[in-house]
């Protein structure tokens, strides 16, 4: 099979005309269709012991909870608020309210209890489910500002004495109650749901003022799962494991593709548990952000690294095997006899180990919410795992473009072919622009801001810098706003060097690109925890705190060997002059990270505005 354009591509339409109207009528559809067949794995009290609940179990759960919250005033078109990390209440909750005809708020539970506040009164959400203990203490010290909010649900832990916060156990009560007056009334609130009415609201993490409230209706999320069946990706062989934020528009539209396609998904949202979990559930499945790949390549290419003798001979000569197969299924060629027994061979002797890792039975999988660099996912594909990139915003309900995994139909580099349905195309200055079922409506009660970004005739303004190449691939460079020129007229795309940069240098955790208005570009630094513990006592640092190895000279050495690689196949204006090393990691709960684990440049450069300016000391005269 040759290489491959966006023209080859085949579309099953029939899905994708045919799609359901809602959320809660897909679900229906398919419990309808396949009712004892595996919907949900999960690690029961967070055990190692995996419980699958079928689609006909899961509907008995859903639709007394969809009753329940009815009976507690929920009318069509209401909100109801999500605050949880990822488990199974989490799509038990959600699919509850897509069943009562309302509409999800997604809140993460990272979210300080002031914005918490500002999301339930500015959605309008009227009942809120909250994971725990801690959940329900945020929503009880902002009670007197969230009037509208009648109930709040306990996914875990007790009830209070008021009332106004029930268990689970005490919403399925109102159910069953509920059910037994009226045994048609979860069918009838679905069917009375349409493609326009509104299915979740989420809220963007603005770096500027309040956040956004993006308004994304049944259709678009019932595209997001119709669109992949349509390309034919998935099959109910399959098996996905999620454990991204289901607050994120990424993992909320992976639930609506396994609605779809009907194949199960293993919910955990464990980040600590993702690679042991893989061993556990061991899914044909996964997607993730770069951060997860970029750090397993990291710690696996340092473990070749240090292999000597024989032993490294054959991990090398195994490479070389897997990234000639690579290349031949990247450009749609047949891989020749001799080619197919060399790569069995190098894959029974080294490469299954790694595949291992990740459960052994992975077909694919895909990289988004940031930009991967392609010499990371050429790595994997050397070793027999495709991780495929794709592209979209919370405002596009995120799958935009995508990488399909055939041999000839995906390009490194790339963030792959528009959906089928959506169109892509580049504005004069660059910023892509898409239009298609996926894009928002707009934003929640401010039409000032949606003005801004949604054209009269459908088409978003992204924000992202890109082209489309001969073949239709989508290209990304940059955010708009993080491009930067400095003081010598020359323009700099910060993500494109940063992910370039997490390719090369195996340590590396974050790497932040500085330079705006100044005559050249500079660099945050942090290394990873794991991978620094394990160099530490290479260079004499063994047993030392991280903060005091991080910051030693040889740590300093270490980063400036690889920024001299970078600074090599970089323009000269692109450049890096000089980096500081931090003495700590950045992190979600810092706020230097989104949960999905993206970058929040404006704050983490605000935070460390005196050793950026230090790195300029003197410098731009």
């Amino acid at each position: 099979m040759p290489q491959l354009s966006l023209a080859d591509r085949h579309v099953d339409q029939a899905v994708l005309d045919g799609r359901a109207p809602s959320v809660g009528a897909l679900f229906r559809s398919r419990v309808q269709r396949t009712p004892d067949a595996p919907a949900y794995l999960y690690f029961a009290g967070g055990g190692t012991d995996l419980t699958t609940l079928t689609w006909r179990a899961t509907h008995e759960r859903v639709k007394e909870w969809a009753a329940g919250l009815v009976d507690l005033g929920v009318e069509v078109g209401d909100r109801v608020a999500i605050a949880s990390t990822t488990r199974i209440e989490w799509v038990l909750a959600d699919l509850a309210v897509a069943c009562a005809g309302g509409a999800t708020t997604t809140v993460y539970p990272t979210t300080i209890a002031e914005d918490v506040a500002y999301i339930l009164g500015d959605s309008g959400s009227e009942v809120v489910f909250a994971e725990d203990a801690e959940q329900v203490a945020k929503l009880q010290a902002v009670r007197s500002e969230v009037p509208g909010v009648r109930r709040v649900v306990a996914l875990t832990g007790p009830g209070s004495d008021d009332g106004w916060v029930v268990t689970t156990d005490e919403l399925a009560a109102l159910g069953r109650r509920r059910i037994e007056q009226e045994p048609g009334l979860v069918d009838a609130r679905i069917d009375r749901l349409g493609p326009e009415d509104l299915a979740v609201l989420i809220y963007t993490s603005g770096t500027t003022g309040r956040p956004k409230g993006v308004r994304l209706v049944q259709d678009s999320v019932v595209y997001e799962g119709a669109v992949i069946e349509a390309l034919g990706t998935f099959t109910v062989d399959d098996l996905q494991f999620l454990w991204l934020p289901l607050s994120h528009v990424f993992g909320k539209m992976l639930l609506a593709t396994g609605l779809q396609i009907g194949f199960p998904t293993a919910v955990d949202g464990r980040v600590d548990k993702i690679v042991e979990n893989m061993g556990v559930v061991k899914p044909t499945f996964m997607a993730g952000p770069p951060r997860i790949f970029e750090k397993a390549h990291g710690r696996i290419a340092l473990m070749f690294a240090q292999e000597t003798g024989v032993k490294k001979s054959l991990i090398d000569w195994a490479l070389k095997v897997g990234a000639e197969m690579r290349d031949t299924l990247e450009n749609g060629d047949t891989p020749s006899t001799a080619l197919a027994l060399r790569h069995q061979v190098a894959t029974k002797l080294v490469l299954h180990k790694v595949q291992e890792r990740f459960g052994g039975r992975v077909r694919f999988m895909i990289s988004g919410s940031a930009p991967l660099n392609a010499d990371v996912a050429r790595w994997f594909g050397a070793v027999g795992l495709l991780v495929n990139e794709g592209y979209g915003l919370t405002e596009t309900s995120s799958g935009t473009t995508v990488n399909p995994p055939d041999p000839g139909s995906y390009r490194y580099g790339s963030v792959g072919w528009p959906m089928p349905g959506t169109e892509v195309r580049v504005a004069d200055d660059g910023e892509l622009l898409v239009r298609g079922p996926g894009v928002m409506r707009g934003y929640h009660d401010n039409p000032e801001a949606t003005a801004e970004v949604l054209t009269d005739d459908g088409w978003f303004h992204t924000g992202d810098i890109g082209s489309i190449d001969e073949r239709g691939f989508v290209h990304v460079t940059d955010r708009k706003k993080d491009l930067f020129k400095t003081s010598g007229g020359k323009y700099v795309a910060p993500a494109e060097i940063e992910a370039r940069f997490k390719g090369l240098c195996p340590f590396v955790s974050q790497f932040l690109v500085h330079g705006a208005g100044h005559n050249y570009a500079t660099a945050l630094v942090t290394l990873d925890p794991d991978a620094v513990a394990t160099w530490a006592p290479t260079v004499g640092l063994e047993g030392r705190p991280y903060a005091e190895v991080v910051t030693s000279p040889q740590a300093r050495e270490l980063v400036q060997g690889y920024v001299d690689r970078l600074n090599a196949g970089l323009n000269r204006w692109e450049t890096i002059k000089r980096f500081h090393v931090l003495d700590h990691d950045l992190t979600v709960e810092a706020g230097d990270l989104t949960p999905s684990m993206k970058l929040r440049r404006r704050a983490v450069t605000e935070k460390h505005r005196s050793e950026l300016d230090a790195l300029y000391a003197d410098a731009d005269a």
